[in-house]
């Protein structure tokens, strides 16, 4: 699958939680629930120089994952100190793993109500 179609399914991804609303920051696409839960970069940033996106996540599972799958998950600068993860795209991308770190994400600053039609889906 090209980086631009798993760049179009993250965005589909966020865009079907509830009340998640997309709007340009620093140049890219961002996504929030009240607060941005992710951004995502089609063409790279800073040293990151392909499709990638930044996400929102539990504490702990940043260095988890970097840990499990260093080729996959990054640290990503500005946000990657409040345990911010950032996920590739240019290569073999699990969608279902995409969907889950997009709805914990999601789950990490949406509000009581929100949550509650999230679950609401399921």
């Amino acid at each position: 699958m090209e980086s631009s179609d798993v760049v179009e399914r993250v965005r589909a991804i966020c865009l079907s939680l509830p009340e998640v609303v997309e709007r340009d920051s620093h140049g890219s696409p961002a996504f929030f629930a009240t607060k941005q839960f992710l951004m995502l970069w089609d063409q790279g940033h800073h040293e990151h120089d392909f499709a990638h996106f930044w996400c929102a996540a539990p504490a702990g599972v940043q260095a988890h994952l970097i840990a499990r799958e260093p080729g996959t998950f990054f640290r990503p600068p500005y946000v990657g100190g409040r345990g911010w993860i950032g996920v590739r795209l240019d290569g073999t991308v699990d969608l279902e793993e995409i969907a889950m770190l997009c709805e914990d994400a999601y789950r990490c600053v949406a509000t009581a109500r929100q949550l509650a039609l999230l679950d609401a889906l399921a």
